[in-house]
């Protein structure tokens, strides 16, 4: 990992801090920010989602979905923890500590967005970030660039379903029309954009590609923080209110990475794969496509609204959570192949 991408944390924290003060010292500012709408869609964060999604999206090779067969198990259970088990543990975990345990200390009217935006960031698999703990813990690369391949196939057509679905079952109300376009503009147009600029990299060979996505990769980092000073230039003033509503939002998100790494990590050693696909299987399925969740909470919900933050905060716990969990899994080497 670059030093940048390691102390993510850090630099979320300053840009956290840099859009409070901002907000509170330039509001007018942000408020004509806020204002650059076409159809509900803000147009500078547009852009910036762009910058951050596509980067990413250039290093998937969709050709690599040839490779699922190899290791049928492994990518069964992937699919099984990050569809069927990831998404609707959150929305119970949600329900909850959101909406129960934690309702008397959060702001009654933002209840229904934290869940959402809890739900938004469950139900987008981890895409680019997962090559870097699937290399930190000696996973096989081949599994790892199949089952991401899989996982952003399935999620252009799986994402707007399954989120409309969870947000009903929590009775919360979504536009479809605006769910499709966030579908639209942060997955289908920005994996058509990334593969064609794959293969035109590619066209001047491995060396040139590679050389490519040395320049690039720190595109996506820096667009996201950009981002982050944005919406907590609107949500500074709930904030300073009430500070401890990031700690209680990390809390569900927290429970849910350790429990779906740890139950991914089980199902593969029960069904006899090998160490180097289990790590992989597991870390996709406790780490999440944060700048997806991101993007689809501002333009479902809007700048200000609790979904933006809790997605926001998947992104604060991100790095050290998955590099503990990368640790455990490296640790475990022995216990997992004595079987």
């Amino acid at each position: 990992m670059s030093v940048f991408e390691r102390y993510l944390s850090v630099w979320v924290v300053l840009c956290i801090i840099a859009g409070i003060v901002l907000g509170q010292f330039a509001p007018g500012v942000f408020q004509a920010i806020g204002r650059m709408e076409l159809a509900r869609v803000n147009l500078p964060v547009g852009l910036l989602i762009w910058v951050m999604i596509i980067p990413m999206l250039v290093k998937v090779d969709f050709s690599a979905l040839h490779e699922v067969r190899r290791h049928g198990r492994g990518i069964g259970v992937t699919l099984f923890v990050n569809w069927l088990v990831k998404p609707f543990s959150m929305a119970f975990l949600g329900w909850l500590f959101i909406r129960n345990l934690f309702a008397p200390l959060l702001p009654a009217d933002q209840l229904d967005s934290y869940v959402a935006g809890l739900i938004l960031l469950a139900a987008a698999p981890c895409t680019a970030m997962v090559f870097v703990w699937s290399r930190l813990s000696d996973g096989d690369p081949l599994f790892t660039l199949s089952q991401v391949a899989l996982n952003d196939t399935i999620m252009v057509f799986a994402f707007a379903p399954l989120v409309a679905f969870l947000l009903g079952l929590s009775a919360i109300s979504v536009p479809w029309a605006t769910l499709v376009t966030s579908v639209a503009l942060y997955i289908v147009i920005p994996v058509i954009l990334a593969q064609w600029w794959r293969r035109a990299l590619l066209a001047r060979g491995p060396a040139a590609f590679e050389r490519a996505m040395q320049r690039i990769g720190p595109w996506s980092i820096a667009a996201l923080l950009l981002t982050l000073v944005l919406l907590f230039a609107f949500q500074g003033a709930a904030i300073l209110r009430q500070p401890l509503v990031i700690a209680l939002l990390a809390v569900p998100i927290l429970i849910q990475v350790f429990f779906n790494s740890a139950l991914a990590y089980w199902l593969n050693r029960v069904l006899g794969e090998q160490h180097s696909v289990a790590c992989p299987s597991a870390l996709i399925g406790a780490s999440n496509f944060f700048e997806l969740a991101v993007a689809a909470a501002i333009s479902l919900f809007g700048f200000e609204s609790g979904a933006a933050l809790a997605t926001v905060v998947g992104v604060l716990i991100e790095v050290p959570v998955m590099l503990l969990v990368v640790r455990i899994v490296n640790s475990s080497k022995g216990w997992y192949e004595a079987r």
